[in-house]
């Protein structure tokens, strides 16, 4: 399949965005789940409605790309409804995203924000394995030492974590760094898991997406009645959402739908630098709005979690063979040579 060219500007774009949106639905989600006075919603419920949100945006967006109603009616036809094969290999990484997403919840109800974001990056490591264990894909040697410099970051974050306040619920930190484990483990395996299906054929992105959100669906509203379907029969779906769970939903839709499109379109090195922006920004935000407490052995922590996540983002340049244009330049010689 031949790699599409995008332009810089697109590729800023989506580093701006991706920045912004994961910033602020780290923030947000901290807010909804900790300091919101309100009645506490049910994350597996709002891990749904993401669900649907992606899937509505992902159709709207097959539609704009085919821009004919019967062409669009065909592709739904011929690659989701009589495509049952491929829908069950996109409901790995749905299933797996499904889990990712309800652990992002337990962790942020236990982390602080800044916390959860810098550990978070130990989807890098976990990343790269899987690439090389699935993708058979090579690292550089800068790029390994990349890796074990973000895992000694982000072993000075967990070491002496960052004191937080005017949280107004019983935090445990364990369960929070247990949950963060299985969603990095989560997101390696069903990033690198999606980007193999999307890269291994020329079907539409969209149509992936579609695929993989219906499975999600199914899947996460399992979760819900397995998990709280006494609570949501008694209270309703849609108990405890305010104006900022819904910003919560529709920054997680989003953020779902540029993950996709990062896979297909960008490189590590715009994933880098928009990891290592949101850090900074859900950081100032948390010191401004939960109070958090910056202690030096976080912000070094921090620091090199940044500068690992920029190396390991540097492309890799192939030493192993050196040209020999001699025999080339013989050539070109005599062709010289021979014209003259």
């Amino acid at each position: 399949m031949a790699v599409e060219n995008v332009s810089v500007v697109f590729k800023l774009y989506c580093l701006a965005v991706m920045t912004l949106v994961a910033a602020t639905y780290t923030v947000a989600l901290r807010y909804t789940r900790t300091i919101s006075s309100g009645a506490l919603y049910f994350s597996t419920t709002a891990v749904c409605i993401t669900e649907v949100i992606k899937l509505i945006l992902s159709l709207g967006m097959l539609a704009k790309e085919t821009s004919s109603i019967v062409r669009f009616k065909n592709m739904i036809v011929e690659q989701i409804i009589y495509s049952p094969k491929e829908l069950l290999k996109l409901s790995v990484p749905s299933l797996v995203y499904a889990v990712q997403n309800n652990m992002a919840f337990i962790a942020l109800s236990n982390l602080d924000a800044a916390v959860y974001q810098v550990t978070y990056q130990l989807k890098i490591p976990c990343t790269a394995l899987c690439t090389v264990l699935m993708l058979n894909r090579s690292l550089s040697r800068l790029q390994w030492f990349s890796v074990f410099m973000l895992c000694g970051g982000v072993t000075l974050v967990q070491w002496k974590p960052a004191e937080a306040t005017k949280v107004q619920i019983e935090q445990n930190p364990f369960i929070g760094f247990m949950a963060i484990a299985v969603a990095v483990l989560c997101s390696g395996f069903a990033g690198v898991y999606f980007e193999k299906v999307l890269k291994s054929s020329d079907t539409s992105l969209w149509v992936r997406n579609i695929q993989m959100y219906l499975s999600g669906i199914v899947v996460t509203l399992i979760g819900v009645f397995i998990n709280d379907g006494e609570k949501v029969m008694e209270k309703g779906f849609f108990y405890g959402y305010t104006p900022w769970v819904c910003l919560v939903v529709f920054l997680a839709s989003v953020g779902g739908l540029y993950t996709s499109v990062v896979v297909k379109y960008t490189d590590n090195i715009m994933k880098g630098f928009s990891a290592a922006a949101a850090i900074v920004l859900s950081t100032v935000a948390s010191v401004l709005l939960f109070g958090l407490q910056i202690t030096i052995t976080f912000a070094s922590g921090a620091l090199l979690v940044c500068v690992s996540i920029y190396l390991y983002g540097l492309p890799k340049q192939d030493t192993s063979k050196v040209t020999r244009p001699d025999k080339a330049t013989d050539s070109e010689l005599k062709q010289k040579l021979i014209s003259v």
